[in-house]
């Protein structure tokens, strides 16, 4: 009898989980009320699960899996379905944390990132409530411990990570054009704002683009990244799903190239579904064949 795969640990820097309460109605007269965790470390957290990895969710409260507590309050929103659309109906946020909630959440978050050897590090809700600073010292100080970082962070909390030389930054284009404060929408504009983000830092650079043609930049070699060709579907939480994805197979082994392919189609796998960060491992691995990453020279960045 074959041993069972090892479950690589992987801690996600999560300060806000959400509870998220989703009205639906199931044929014509049916409704249901479904209550769940969310937020964008949940839902990484998930798919690094039902990836086999085994996430370490680090936050204020609530989650799945692993959870690193403190006593702060988290935020809840209400969304509704029923039209077969999602509309926003109610959202609520948790105040800033108090200096030692921070303290606790930091020092934890740390401490777990050296004991799994992998961190993923995602945004707060509401984006301010935490100190820029923050996320630079927390990069730097899981790395100086021999920790692999993935950040998905938006500015200006991406410029402060910067500083701590994250192994991996992904981000989709829109917040490619915020970091550089400019158009990323041709080719050689995307290349150049993603070679911005290497000259600041990091060490590789995954953009998406939605249905379109993505980036990766792995040391010297840059590739072109095409999802599956997909029509309908629901896009929330396909960047999530992506990252950890990304992070579970990254940490399983798998070459970086690998693994964003691998991630690219756990966000289609999303798209394709009500339930965000939801999709089956077989769903996945099924998709990756038909995930695109293709070498580019300098010449064919126009035909992104």
């Amino acid at each position: 009898m074959s041993a069972p795969e090892p479950r690589p640990r992987v801690a996600v820097f999560a300060p806000h989980p959400l509870l998220t309460v989703t009205l639906e109605r199931e044929g014509e007269e049916r409704e249901q009320v479904h209550f769940h965790p969310g937020g964008q470390g949940v839902w990484v957290s998930r798919m690094l699960a039902n990836m086999g990895a085994e996430p370490v969710l680090c936050g204020f409260l609530g989650g799945e899996r692993k959870l690193v507590r403190t006593l702060a309050a988290s935020g809840c929103y209400v969304t509704d379905r029923r039209s077969g659309e999602r509309q926003l109906l109610a959202l609520t946020l948790s105040d800033p944390p108090s200096r030692h909630e921070l303290d606790e959440l930091f020092s934890l978050t740390c401490a777990q990132a050296l004991s799994c050897g992998w961190l993923v590090v995602t945004n707060p809700m509401p984006g301010e409530s935490l100190p820029i600073e923050l996320y630079g010292d927390l990069v730097a100080d899981a790395r100086a411990g021999g920790c692999r970082t993935l950040v998905d962070l938006s500015s200006p909390r991406l410029e402060s990570a910067l500083r701590g030389e994250p192994d991996l930054v992904k981000l989709n284009d829109w917040e490619l054009a915020e970091f550089v404060r400019g158009p990323v929408s041709e080719p050689d504009q995307l290349h150049a704002a993603a070679n911005a983000l290497r000259e600041r830092g990091a060490r590789a650079v995954v953009v998406t683009r939605g249905a379109r043609p993505g980036l990766l930049l792995d040391g010297d070699q840059v590739f072109a990244l095409t999802p599956p060709r997909l029509e309908h579907g629901f896009r929330e939480g396909c960047g999530d799903a992506m990252l950890g994805a990304l992070a579970g197979s990254w940490a399983r082994g798998d070459s970086l190239q690998r693994a964003v392919v691998v991630g690219a189609a756990a966000g289609a796998a999303n798209f394709l579904r009500h339930g965000l960060g939801s999709a089956s491992r077989e769903t996945v691995e099924t998709l990756t064949d038909s995930v695109s990453l293709r070498s580019l020279a300098g010449s064919s960045l126009p035909s992104l």
